[in-house]
């Protein structure tokens, strides 16, 4: 049974003036700013052990406690779905998750979720995550392949929330992305937010939540190129909006740009066919969480995790290589 949880935080000096929503927010990512304005304003989380709006700014040495509702019943199914477990024992699972799966139910997907495997395969998970993604303290898209790291004890859930914040979980991807670059390396820094026209994607805004991405160039081809992406920050589509912002698209991508829009930019005729005979090879963006490190959050040990990338991507890059249009990038 799974029981209300009460944290404690200090605020520190270099968070003086920040807003109480904020606060929380940073503090406990996993769950929404939404989410802790519903529990200021029922007065689950208090300032010196006074309630306060979301809207409060802190003091440096205040403390703020937070108290988490149990999770409840999920109501979701387990289910017998495979997984590629990479590792697992007490407080964390870490999967190799494929294209195609979603990672936990939501808006229109009750079943057939990581999740849903997850619940069959093991009972202990933490409930953190809340009542639709029990467990889940980071994410991949639907179509992105690759590593993630699931909690199975709240403890686990936490530690690894914070490492998230400071930024001692590393998550690397690797992409095939349209064109060549000019520079070797770089970082993309902005705001994104929900797009106003189509609420089913995301774009660069002037306000929303911050996101940092860094890429380094692997490889190079006529029109294509191979890169190493590392996050900052984990916002929803954040890789694939940053590389569109930057007129780079993930390769294959149907909602960010990334099929037949850039088959007009490219000079040749003999290129236009060859990259649509290339997007032949791949129904879904050509992006893959390849590593994963972190330190266990019990016995912290600093572990890696490391995936190879799956068929579909792996087919394009064979076929650009046996092209003999490469360019290796020291």
């Amino acid at each position: 049974m799974i029981h209300q949880k009460v944290i404690e935080f200090i605020v520190n000096p270099d968070e003086d003036g920040q807003r109480l929503d904020k606060f929380v927010h940073n503090h406990l990512p996993e769950y929404s700013r939404t989410f802790f304005q519903k529990l200021i304003d029922d007065g689950s989380v208090a300032v010196d052990n006074s309630a306060v709006k979301p809207s409060f700014r802190l003091s440096a040495g205040e403390k703020v406690d937070i108290v988490i509702p149990p999770a409840g019943d999920t109501a979701l199914r387990a289910e017998k779905i495979p997984l590629h477990i990479v590792f697992e024992d007490h407080d964390i699972v870490v999967i190799d998750k494929p294209a195609g799966m979603v990672v936990h139910p939501g808006a229109g997907v009750k079943s057939g979720t990581m999740v849903n495997a997850l619940l069959f395969h093991c009972t202990d998970l933490s409930g953190v995550g809340g009542r639709l993604r029990p467990g889940i303290v980071h994410r991949l898209d639907k179509n992105t392949s690759g590593l993630l790291v699931v909690a199975k004890t709240d403890r686990a859930h936490y530690h690894l929330a914070r490492q998230l914040v400071e930024r001692t979980m590393v998550r690397e991807y690797q992409a095939i992305v349209w064109h060549k670059f000019l520079s070797a390396e770089g970082t993309i820094e902005s705001f994104v937010a929900r797009s106003k026209k189509n609420r089913k994607i995301f774009t660069v805004s002037d306000s929303g939540r911050k996101a940092v991405t860094h890429f380094k160039v692997n490889q190079s081809f006529d029109f294509l190129t191979l890169l190493t992406i590392k996050l900052d920050t984990g916002r929803t589509h954040q890789i694939r909006i940053h590389l569109n912002h930057i007129h780079h698209p993930v390769f294959g991508d149907p909602e960010y740009n990334g099929r037949l829009k850039q088959i007009g930019q490219l000079g040749s005729q003999k290129n236009r066919n060859y990259a649509k005979m290339l997007l032949q090879m791949i129904s879904r963006q050509a992006l893959h969480a390849k590593k994963l490190q972190f330190f266990h959050p019990l016995s912290e040990k600093h572990m890696i995790f490391e995936s190879d990338l799956p068929q579909d991507i792996m087919s394009v890059l064979d076929e650009l290589k046996n092209d003999g249009s490469n360019s290796i990038v020291l």
